[in-house]
């Protein structure tokens, strides 16, 4: 009882904190990212507020490279209501231009550094954008993506010079590194854009998510409280900025409270503890899958040598969550639950195990999120006689959805660059007429806690045999298994049978891995119609910037051991054993001579 009383005053005091933090922030006001930002500058200039590689920036330093950035703006004649593209790696500068736009009224559209051609090409063009500023190593992924857009698009090279493009570089070091008026951003309010932040893209084009000061500011300020964080915090970011997690979350974390924020270039296992320790950073931004490549790496020095108090961050599965607190000495773990474009977020402030956040039952008016009652088959919410909704009762899986309410700051759903997108995310007369849910388009289920757990992606969940088969639930099976370094399940099609079979992808240590581990495992721990009849054997998986992995291909791709090139297996109830799926065996599952 004494520990259950612990975790309650631990989730009153983080919710409560995070409530008090971002009461301030209204609907219609004049709230503004710069100006929080100059406010920080001005109380904290002479503290660090960015470490990279050999680089310390002070708060002062950003500034007055955000205000270079700013003058290079009303120096092309920009005018507030704009928007420039940003195709930049990690680094300093990244945060910048941002802060440097947002001085003049200008919105960043936030640039995927994975993308090329006519996916670059997409994202610009939905942007807007009539200026890109591009690093200098991804000058070629530019001139792949120039020729599919439209617009005239003058594109500018940071960190190095070529004729094909503006010299960045020079008119920074010509303009002015003092702060512009605010009459550049007068006229701006709450509602306005700050920021595109797009999608991963991982079933089709990546989406623009419109980012506004309001939802800025909500979502910098909330992590900050959450975390507790404090001038004396460094928070290490190695994720990409150019995503919610790490170009927004871990930001807000640090620059608004006077803390430090160190950046990586990209993501490295064999680094990260070095780096910990050498920033000696005390939180860290997490994805779970960076949580799961940790765990499968090799020991290294450092990495219980750290200065931690806290991990923050999403989609930490419950078969890493423990043997990854355990092995690298984390004292706490905050999970959360959003999305980039959710007005729905979840912490789980206590600590509880393989939550993604809670809502206890006295609390439960303070967060906005209800569960409804899902038809996997149909693919859609389930309505009663009078054409409502049904709320889920406790332990039973539903969709959750957030009500949407403009007239508050953490209720609006801002939506999409694209109507028609924003438009499909939304769920209408729900549980009363008239009313508008923000759709998520994952199920959970809650206990009687308030505590949510993840079930799965709406349409990652597939039928097979009458039944419906989670793919998060196959995972956590498999992933338990000696050798198994990665699991990616999925559905398949079978000539002649409905619904899909199942399929898992998986990256393996040749050394440790043994198929017949894996089959008892799942005949162990699944029921029959959840058991994947196939495996793929792959060196790497598939997975977009911030490590969410990619099922669309594989599904496609099918088992044909002709035009897979990573080798299959198949679980052969002749044989009882996953065997090599050879190209005869497959024409005797596709004719229908061998049974399922």
């Amino acid at each position: 009882m004494l520990a259950a009383l612990r975790r309650e005053v631990r989730f009153l005091r983080g919710g409560l904190r995070t409530l008090a933090r971002v009461s301030r922030l209204k609907p219609g006001s004049r709230v503004n990212v710069a100006d929080d930002l100059e406010r920080a500058v001005d109380r904290h200039a002479s503290r660090v507020a960015i470490l990279f590689e050999n680089e310390r920036w002070t708060y002062s330093d950003l500034e007055q490279r955000a205000n270079r950035y700013a003058a290079w703006a009303v120096g092309q004649g920009l005018e507030a209501g704009a928007t420039v593209a940003l195709f930049m790696e990690n680094r300093p500068d990244y945060l910048a231009v941002w802060f440097g736009l947002a001085k003049v009224g200008i919105a960043t559209a936030l640039i995927n550094t994975q993308l090329t051609g006519t996916g670059l090409a997409h994202c610009v063009t939905t942007a807007c954008a009539d200026h890109i500023i591009v690093d200098a190593p991804l000058a070629e992924a530019w001139r792949s993506a120039r020729p599919h857009v439209d617009a005239d698009v003058s594109a500018w090279l940071s960190g190095g010079v070529a004729d094909d493009f503006g010299r960045l570089d020079d008119v920074l070091a010509e303009g002015s590194s003092g702060r512009p008026d605010r009459r550049w951003r007068a006229g701006s309010r709450a509602e306005d854009l700050v920021l595109l932040i797009y999608t991963s893209g991982t079933t089709g084009l990546p989406k623009a998510a419109r980012i506004t000061h309001l939802r800025m500011l909500l979502t910098m300020h909330s992590f900050a409280a959450a975390s507790g964080s404090t001038a004396r915090d460094v928070i290490y970011a190695p994720l990409p900025l150019y995503h919610t997690v790490g170009g927004v979350c871990a930001p807000g974390i640090a620059l608004t409270v006077g803390g430090a924020i160190a950046l990586r270039r990209q993501f490295s296992a064999s680094a990260f503890w070095a780096d910990c320790v050498r920033f000696e950073a005390t939180l860290f931004q997490y994805i779970g899958e960076l949580c799961r490549y940790l765990l499968n790496a090799p020991p290294q020095p450092d990495e219980r040598r750290h200065r931690l108090r806290l991990v923050v961050g999403n989609g930490l599965r419950p078969e890493v969550w423990d043997r990854f607190q355990q092995r690298f000495a984390i004292p706490r773990i905050l999970e959360f639950y959003g999305a980039t474009e959710s007005n729905l977020t979840l912490f789980n402030f206590d600590g509880g195990p393989h939550a993604i956040g809670r809502a206890p039952p006295y609390m439960k008016s303070a967060v906005n999120v209800a569960l409804i009652r899902f038809d996997p088959v149909a693919e859609r919410p389930v309505r009663d006689a009078s054409g409502r909704c049904i709320p889920c009762p406790d332990d039973e899986i539903g969709e959750a959805i957030a009500r949407i309410d403009p007239a508050k700051a953490q209720m609006r759903f801002e939506g999409y660059s694209d109507a028609e997108a924003t438009e499909s995310k939304i769920l209408r007369n729900v549980l009363e007429p008239g009313d508008a849910w923000f759709r998520s388009g994952d199920l959970m289920r809650r206990d009687r806690l308030g505590y949510f757990y993840f079930v799965d992606r709406i349409g990652d969940t597939f039928r097979w045999k009458g039944e419906n088969v989670s793919t998060t639930e196959v995972a956590e099976v498999i992933a338990s298994v000696p050798g198994v370094l990665e699991v990616n399940v999925y559905g398949v099609e079978v000539p002649g049978f409905g619904g899909r079979a199942g399929m898992a992808s998986l990256v393996v240590d040749e050394d440790r891995f043994d198929p017949g581990e894996v089959r008892q495992a799942v005949h162990g721990g699944l029921p029959g119609y959840a058991r994947p009849l196939f495996l793929r054997l792959t060196r790497a998986m598939d997975t977009t910037g911030t490590f969410k992995q990619k099922k669309s291909e594989a599904i496609r791709e099918g088992f044909d051991p002709r035009t897979v090139v990573d080798a299959l297996m198949f679980d052969d109830p002749r044989q009882k054993a996953y065997v090599p799926l050879s190209e005869t065996v497959h024409d005797e599952i596709v004719s229908g001579a061998l049974r399922l």
